[in-house]
């Protein structure tokens, strides 16, 4: 089955609604490629970003899922390009420094800036 990468950001204002969406990533967990959580303690939220790598209808239902759960945010956003061969790294899908060490590279693009 053809799979889609997205992000799933969420926003959690009831810390009610933790244990219930940890129990929902977890069970997902076979699909997410990887998870950064911020409390930020000066709001009293918790901000969250999933990478998820699945099916198209698996993305959806855990999105609709987090978002029911009261207290809590979620938007979904889909990577526009097909999956790129494993062997292609970030680098080399982007400018690099010219061959030429002489030429002006204030113009160009050097690397990835994150």
């Amino acid at each position: 089955m053809e799979t889609r990468v997205a992000v799933i950001s969420i926003i959690v204002e009831q810390e009610d609604a933790i244990e219930e969406l940890n129990i929902l990533l977890h069970e997902a967990r076979q699909y997410i490629v990887g998870r950064m959580g911020i409390p930020y303690r000066a709001k009293g939220i918790s901000i969250i970003s999933i990478v998820i790598d699945a099916p198209q209808d698996t993305i959806s239902a855990l999105s609709g899922k987090l978002g029911m759960l009261p207290g809590v945010s979620t938007k979904t956003i889909y990577a526009k390009t097909p999956e790129m061969p494993a062997e292609k790294t970030l680098t080399e899908t982007h400018k690099t420094a010219p061959k030429n060490a002489q030429e002006n590279t204030s113009e160009k693009e050097v690397g990835t800036h994150l």
